[in-house]
C-alpha cells in the first residue's frame, strides 16, 4: 500500500514538472525539449475561369429560359433598371444582348457579401466561345474563347459486323467511323458491304476545351483501309491555303473525293425522287412533275452544300420557302429547299460539305425534309442519273510537294501494327487472338 501511495506521489511531481516546463519554457542547459506543434494551413489555389479567380467571386449558374433577357436575370438578382441600361448601353458595340438565346449557359460573378451583387455576365454561345459584360469597375465587354488542346492518336481495329459497331465496342467516337465514311472513303468504299476481316488504321486528332472538355474528333491526317484484301491510303493535303479547301488523296496523288456529296444531309433517306410524271391524288391525279430529290429528315438537321461554289441567292420565296443557290461552275448549279433557317450569304464562298442552313417545313411541304435540285446547263435534271465529275485532281506543281510530304506520314502508318499480326508474331493461341480481335490500339 504505501509502495502504490509512493508511485502516485511521484505522478503528481511529474505532471506537475511538466506543467511548469510547458509555462515557463526550459533553459538553455536542460536536456528536456518540447516542441511546438505547428498546423500547416495550404493557402487555397487560384481557380481561373474566363480570365477571373472564381474564388473571389460568388459564383452562379445558369441556363437561358424561356422569357428570359438580359434585364431580367440582372433585375432579379437585384441590380437597378438604370444601370442595367447603362451597361447594356457600352456593351452593344461588342454584343447584342437581344440575341441571349435559350438553353445556353451564363454565368454571374457575384460580391462576397449579403448583398451578393453581380459584378460580371458571361454568356457562353457555344463551347468554346464566351462574351463577358464586366461592370465591377468600370463597364466593358468583350468575346474570348477557351483554350483548346488537340491530341493526336493512332487507331487499329478489324470489322466484324460494322465499323460503327467495331468503335463503339472499343469506346471510341462514332464520329470517326462518319469521317471515314462519308468525308474520305465515300466514293471509293461502299461501307454498307464491308466484309468480315476488313481492318483500318488511322492517325487522327481529338479536340478537348480547356483541356476537360472532348468535344470530339477533330480531322483524320490520314487512314489504310484494307477492304476484300485490297488497300485504300488516304492523306489529307490542303490544296488550296486561301479558301482552306483541304481533300483526301491517295499514295499515288489521286483525288479520292467527287466534285459532288450524293446527298445534302446526313442520315436521311429519300423520300421523294425526280419524277416528271409525278401525279398526285391530292390535286386529282394532274400531272405536277416533281423536279429535285426530297431527303427527309428531322427539323435542324443540318444541310450541307454539296461541292464547292458560290452562293447566287438566299432567301424566301413562295412554295420554296427559305432557300440557298449555289453556282459551282459554268456547269453546275444546286439548290436547297425549305429550311428552317439559312446561315449563307449571296456572294459567299462555300466548301463541300459546309452547313448552309438547316432542315425545316417552310414553303410547300408536308413533313421536315430538304428538296434538292440539280442544274446542268442551265436544265434541272437527276443528279443520280449524271456521270458526275471526279474532283479537281492535284496540280503537277503541287503533286511534287504532296508526294515528299506524305512520305513521313506514310512511314508512320504502316509502321501501326494491327493487333492480330501482332498476336501471331508471339505465337499466340486461336483462342487468344481472337478475344483480342475486339480491342484497338489507341496511343496518344
Amino acid at each position: 500500500m504505501d509502495q502504490e501511495r509512493k508511485r502516485n506521489v511521484g505522478n503528481r511531481y511529474l505532471i506537475v514538472l511538466l506543467l511548469v516546463v510547458s509555462i515557463f519554457g526550459c533553459k538553455d542547459d536542460e536536456k528536456t525539449v518540447v516542441e511546438d506543434i505547428v498546423e500547416v494551413v495550404e493557402e487555397p489555389k487560384e481557380i481561373i475561369e474566363f480570365g477571373f479567380n472564381v474564388q473571389d467571386y460568388v459564383v452562379k449558374r445558369d441556363t437561358i429560359r424561356k422569357g428570359d433577357s438580359f434585364g431580367e436575370i440582372l433585375e432579379r438578382n437585384h441590380v437597378g433598371y438604370p444601370k442595367i441600361f447603362h451597361i447594356a448601353e457600352k456593351a452593344k458595340d461588342t454584343f447584342d444582348i437581344r440575341r441571349l438565346q435559350i438553353g445556353k449557359p451564363y454565368t454571374l460573378l457575384c460580391s462576397k457579401d449579403s448583398l451578393e451583387t453581380p459584378k460580371c455576365f458571361i454568356y457562353q454561345p457555344s463551347l468554346e466561345e464566351y462574351v463577358v459584360i464586366n461592370f465591377q469597375d468600370s463597364i466593358h465587354a468583350y468575346t474570348s474563347r477557351k483554350p483548346i488542346k488537340y491530341v493526336e492518336k493512332t487507331a487499329t481495329g478489324v470489322i466484324n459486323s460494322s465499323i460503327s459497331q467495331t468503335l463503339e465496342e472499343q469506346g471510341l467516337s462514332p464520329r470517326l467511323a462518319y469521317k471515314l465514311a462519308d468525308d474520305i472513303y465515300a466514293w471509293t468504299i461502299d461501307f454498307r458491304r464491308l466484309q468480315k476481316g476488313d481492318r483500318f488504321k488511322v492517325i487522327y486528332t481529338d479536340k478537348y476545351i480547356d483541356d476537360t472538355i472532348y468535344t470530339g474528333v477533330h480531322n483524320i491526317k490520314a487512314a489504310y483501309f484494307e477492304h476484300n484484301k485490297e488497300p485504300f491510303y488516304a492523306f489529307e493535303f490542303v490544296t488550296d491555303s486561301a479558301k482552306g479547301i483541304i481533300d483526301y488523296f491517295s499514295e499515288d496523288a489521286k483525288n479520292l473525293r467527287r466534285a459532288f456529296l450524293k446527298a445534302p444531309v446526313k442520315f436521311s433517306r429519300i423520300s421523294s425522287r425526280y419524277n416528271l410524271k409525278r401525279r398526285i391524288a391530292v390535286y386529282g391525279f394532274k400531272l405536277r412533275p416533281h423536279r429535285g430529290t426530297d431527303f427527309a429528315a428531322p427539323i435542324g438537321t443540318p444541310i450541307m452544300a454539296t461541292a464547292n461554289g458560290t452562293v447566287i441567292d438566299s432567301r424566301r420565296r413562295g412554295g420554296n420557302g427559305n432557300y440557298v443557290k449555289i453556282r459551282h461552275n459554268a456547269t453546275y448549279e444546286t439548290q436547297y429547299l425549305h429550311m428552317k433557317k439559312r446561315k449563307s450569304k449571296v456572294g459567299e464562298f462555300v466548301k463541300q460539305g459546309d452547313v448552309i442552313g438547316w432542315v425545316g417545313m417552310t414553303g410547300n411541304t408536308g413533313g421536315p425534309h430538304v428538296c434538292y435540285r440539280f442544274w446542268k446547263n442551265g436544265k434541272e435534271v437527276d443528279p443520280f442519273k449524271q456521270k458526275l465529275p471526279e474532283a479537281k485532281p492535284i496540280s503537277d506543281s503541287l503533286k511534287v510537294e504532296y508526294l515528299k510530304f506524305i512520305e513521313p506520314i506514310k512511314i508512320r502508318l504502316d509502321n501501326i501494327h494491327f493487333l492480330e499480326d501482332v498476336f501471331e508474331e508471339q505465337n499466340q493461341p486461336e483462342q487468344t487472338i481472337k478475344q483480342n480481335n475486339n480491342l484497338i490500339s489507341l496511343n496518344h
